[in-house]
């Protein structure tokens, strides 16, 4: 089954304490499309600006990946610069230029409005609520959020959670969302809006996974060296959506074993920089790690 992806492609200026890189392919629609290319096919939905290089749509081509729901239009593709301490789980923003990306407005293709996994990327939740208004029988919706929308527009984000089955937030939103300080509480009170499963992402202490029945923790993978985490919720969610699209199985353990296989693309995603790492992985390194995962977690009953 193949993926519909609705979100950004940019380009990235990051300063981390491991380099610095300025503006390489990014964007949240970039990292998930590239992580879930490697479980299912996909097909993403975007706009980028006249400066848009050739190459980079070549690469999001090669990787598997229908782009022809992508326009380029006149205009300076969407810019993002920002920097990390040595607390990588915080970005720090020091510039913005929505550019093109300021009068996005998705318009699906026939041809991709009966994908039965939508993913709606980090985006204005009334453009997300559009999006659904045009895709015809998903079998499955997930979508990610931010700070931005929470404070700007919670009323729509909460009606757009009511058509949602799976919502994946990281932990300092699910608290700012909820205004709970548990992430129990917090995640009660987001599965009471609509959605089915909620994940919540909790950086390098992994993620957690609610569904009002059970819980489940997933590690964050160990690694000797962390050059950039941005884009790693994204490449989390395209590992997710992307195993749970190429197996068709929503059940409990199936999603625990899409949250591992996320957890490993992201894992991947921050050992380079932009797609040094992402866009250049086999299915053995990606088999290797997941089994490196379920050693993390291993032990004896008594």
């Amino acid at each position: 089954m193949s993926i519909l992806v609705v979100g950004s492609v940019a380009f990235d200026s990051v300063k981390t304490p491991f380099g610095e890189v300025e503006e390489v392919l990014g964007g949240s629609a970039t990292y998930f499309s590239t992580s879930a290319s490697y479980f299912s096919g996909v097909k993403l939905v975007a706009v980028v600006g006249s400066d848009f290089p050739d190459k980079h749509l070549d690469s999001l081509k090669k990787r598997g990946i229908d782009i022809s729901g992508i326009k380029k239009v006149d205009g300076k593709t969407f810019r993002w610069k920002g920097y990390y301490d040595y607390d990588l789980n915080q970005a720090h923003t020091l510039d913005t230029q929505l550019n093109v990306f300021s009068d996005f407005d998705p318009d699906i293709p026939s041809a991709m409005a009966d994908s039965k996994y939508l993913f709606l990327a980090n985006i204005d939740p009334e453009l997300q609520l559009k999006v659904l208004e045009q895709v015809k029988s998903p079998r499955l919706v997930a979508c990610d959020t931010m700070n931005f929308w929470i404070e700007g527009k919670p009323d729509v984000l909460k009606k757009l959670l009511k058509r949602v089955e799976l919502f994946v937030i990281n932990e300092g939103e699910a608290r700012e969302f909820t205004g709970e300080a548990s992430l129990v509480k917090a995640a009660k009170k987001i599965l009471d809006l609509g959605p089915n499963t909620l994940i919540v992402k909790r950086g390098e202490y992994g993620a957690l996974m609610f569904n009002g029945t059970s819980v489940f923790s997933a590690p964050a993978y160990p690694l000797e060296e962390i050059y950039d985490p941005t884009g790693a919720g994204d490449s989390f969610a395209g590992g997710l959506i992307g195993y749970l699209a190429n197996s068709g199985d929503l059940s409990d353990d199936n999603m625990r074993r899409a949250i591992i296989f996320g957890s490993v693309m992201a894992s991947f995603n921050v050992e380079a920089f932009s797609m040094g790492r992402l866009g250049n992985l086999t299915n053995e390194e990606i088999r290797a790690r997941y089994y490196e995962f379920k050693k993390l977690t291993r032990f004896e009953e008594l």
